[in-house]
């Protein structure tokens, strides 16, 4: 048995980290754009990156550390992805962390993670201007948190206090990014997850994976895949740790997060869950439900908030599972939009189908009555919001 309470002020709450958000001046108005995470000695770090191929110069660089080693620092920055900038893009990694060494002189294979315009090099000496002003004792989840938004409306940050029945607690805590070019497949986003529970570093690989498979590789915004994704999980070890525990807490930090990426969609207003059932395989209900996730149709028509099931037929028809129109069931939430015996809308069926779609949160389930498979996806509308911030991006 064990207790999940959420806590305020996200990962100022985990023992053995500090973290900051400061200004280097690449955003308008001294807001926050770059910041860190540090551990107070080094850690285990899990991570899961991009599928793209395109791998960004910081993903590159923690790949070149041996397998299994520890870090007591993160250095994040905004508005350059530091990606497809070859070899160079990595030097200036090294060259940028060197400089940070004469001012922090315990680091310990420092991580980089960047997220913004791609295709261009870090400004370097006006990247590390903003060392000075760190205070590497500080706990300020909140400026971390901004540092590091792009087209984000919000900040994302959550923090659970986890009870185990003996009374002993651990806390996990985590801070991402991400609004735009968020695909299945992880999302454009950056995650960083802290807890101080003692848990083995078999267990945080063991763990993380399954947790984003569904939450981050859920979600779908646009269809595109990011060249810098990335989740990183740190545990100092302070605290007590009870596997069953921290796997639930981990799925539900990953799940409500990853929803905050929906809702933060650029320019959307509606969050939706594509629940796929009835399918030969779970393959195939993840395979049909992700393509509704990603249909620039179907969320086209999510925007204008028209309940055309046509589009979210033919898209399941599309997808290359199997899959019959004589048993296919659609509903949007509890109406009853689509089956063999109600192959059109009546006008009282219509009128019900379009109070669901001005939710701005609500339910497609798909029952392809074939199977025992099961997956949901979760997406968003897109609407000319999406078109004018995309369209702007580097203006």
């Amino acid at each position: 048995m064990f207790t999940i309470l959420p806590l305020k002020n996200g990962l100022d709450n985990v023992a053995g980290f500090f973290c900051q958000g400061v200004s280097a001046g690449f955003k308008p108005n001294g807001k926050e754009d770059v910041a860190f995470i540090r551990s107070d000695e080094p850690c285990d770090v899990s991570a899961v990156f991009t599928t793209n191929v395109f791998q960004a110069a910081p993903i590159k660089h923690f790949l070149r550390y041996p397998k299994g080693f520890q870090t007591n620092f993160i250095l994040m920055n905004a508005k350059n992805a530091n990606a497809m900038t070859g070899e160079k893009g990595i030097e200036d990694i090294d060259t940028l962390f060197g400089k940070l060494k004469s001012i922090f002189p315990t680091l310990h294979n420092p991580i980089m993670s960047s997220t913004g315009v791609i295709g261009y090099r870090l400004n370097i000496e006006k990247l590390s201007s903003a060392f000075s002003t760190f205070d590497f004792n500080a706990k300020n989840s909140h400026s971390t948190a901004s540092a590091i938004m792009t087209t984000d409306s919000f900040k994302k940050e959550l923090c659970f206090k986890v009870i185990l029945e003996d009374g002993s607690f651990f806390h996990i805590a985590a801070i991402c990014k991400g609004a735009g070019m968020i695909n299945p497949a992880m999302a454009t986003m950056l995650c960083f997850i802290l807890t101080d529970a003692n848990i083995p570093k078999v267990d945080m690989d063991a763990l993380l994976l399954p947790a984003i498979e569904n939450s981050f590789n859920a979600v779908s915004v646009d269809g595109d895949t990011s060249t810098n994704d990335t989740v990183l999980l740190l545990s100092s070890k302070k605290a007590s740790y009870e596997k069953e525990a921290f796997n639930e807490a981990l799925k539900m930090l990953t799940k409500e997060l990853s929803l905050m990426l929906v809702k933060d969609g650029e320019g959307a207003t509606k969050v939706v869950a594509f629940e796929v059932s009835g399918a030969k395989s779970s393959a195939e209900a993840e395979k049909a439900a992700k393509a509704l996730s990603n249909s620039l149709l179907v969320k086209t028509a999510l925007f204008g908030e028209d309940p055309n099931w046509g589009r979210i037929a033919s898209t399941i028809g599309a997808s290359g599972i199997t899959c019959n129109e004589e048993t296919l069931v659609i509903h949007y939430d509890d109406v009853l939009i689509y089956s063999k015996e109600q192959r059109s809308l009546d006008a009282e069926a219509e009128k019900k189908a379009a109070a669901v779609m001005k939710k701005e949160s609500f339910k497609i389930h798909c029952d392809l009555g074939l199977g025992e498979g099961s997956f949901t996806a979760y997406g968003c509308d897109l609407g000319h919001e999406y078109v004018k911030i995309n369209a702007d991006y580097r203006t």
